[in-house]
């Protein structure tokens, strides 16, 4: 999984990886953060699956030792966004459907929900953080299939882009607190908040655990470039990556940015971007969400706060549009 073809370009994930962490590691958090760490299934699987020899039935034994994750599998596999003809019963059954590269990354993605799960948050509430995570997800999947790149990376990248938030939340309650409560104008994002107090920001931390924890080179380009914003669909490596639609998900609101500012920049993109369509998006996300039934309650549907913008969207950088209409 070091590289793979996007557009007729070849993207070197590892070689970006390294750019893109320069030399960093986990050592950069404050020692108060309690990092989580991988269920034990998880970390296996991850290094089994590397070995194309390893069979699928002993990849099948590894997640059947952790009951939930297993349960996980079944549910998502059996959902009608599958629309399978007949239920899937076992671990060796949804992996052969789903796949390799497809197995590895809702595994990972799975692994890492339970891990974050885990710690409880004093600012965050989970269910509504997960619940916007997938919506993130969905939406950069759709995205990714219209830069003709890799969906699935994108959806994981996507679920995963702000992943430690409820621990670094918690942790360092009172820093974040600050950044929630703060109405002044032009107030700072979250990231610039981030680097302004600590000198890194949430999508750094993110993608050195994702390196720690051995995950694909390219999920951790998606999880540190998630805060790229537009421009992002300019670069010559990135803006038809899975990271560029990873990086348009991130526009959406969830908890610690609620305002709409990010959907009236995506609305700028519909004049010179003729396949991307905002409202159109937002409704095929909204039918996916209900239809993947993961049991987790979408409370703010995207289509609804679409339809609700404003005619007077904030302004974008008009090349970085242009940009987005060449994919």
């Amino acid at each position: 999984m070091a590289s793979r073809t996007v557009n007729e370009g070849v993207v070197d994930w590892a070689e970006i990886r390294g750019e893109a962490l320069a030399g960093l590691t986990v050592s950069l958090i404050p020692p108060q953060v309690q990092l989580p760490a991988l269920p034990h299934a998880v970390t296996l699987f991850v290094q089994r699956s590397g070995d194309e020899t390893v069979p699928l039935q002993e990849l099948a034994k590894i997640l059947e030792t952790d009951a939930g994750l297993t349960i996980q599998l079944l549910k998502y596999v059996n959902s009608s966004f599958w629309a399978v003809q007949k239920k899937v019963a076992n671990a060796v059954q949804a992996l052969s459907l789903l796949g390799c590269h497809q197995s590895l990354r809702f595994v990972i993605a799975t692994g890492v929900e339970a891990a974050i799960r885990a710690h409880k948050s004093k600012l965050i509430k989970q269910n509504a953080f997960w619940s916007t995570n997938l919506q993130k997800a969905i939406f950069a999947r759709e995205i990714a299939l219209l830069l003709k790149t890799d969906a699935e990376v994108a959806f994981v990248g996507s679920l995963l882009q702000d992943y430690v938030l409820p621990v670094l939340t918690n942790d360092l309650f009172y820093d974040y607190r600050e950044f929630v409560q703060s109405e002044k104008p032009n107030a700072l994002t979250l990231s610039e908040f981030e680097q302004t107090r600590f000198g890194w920001d949430h999508a750094l931390v993110g993608a050195c655990l994702a390196y720690d924890w051995n995950l694909p080179d390219e999920l951790v380009c998606c999880i540190r470039y998630h805060h790229s914003g537009l421009q992002i669909l300019s670069d010559p490596r990135l803006g038809h990556s899975p990271v560029a639609a990873t990086a348009l998900s991130a526009l959406l609101p969830d908890q610690l940015c609620t305002s709409n500012h990010g959907l009236e920049l995506l609305m700028k993109l519909e004049p010179k971007w003729p396949a991307f369509n905002l409202q159109r998006l937002a409704e095929s996300v909204d039918q996916q969400y209900v239809q993947m039934g993961l049991g987790i309650h979408n409370d703010f549907p995207l289509l609804p706060r679409c339809q609700s913008l404003g005619n007077d969207p904030s302004p974008c950088s008009v090349g970085t549009v242009e940009a987005a209409a060449r994919g």
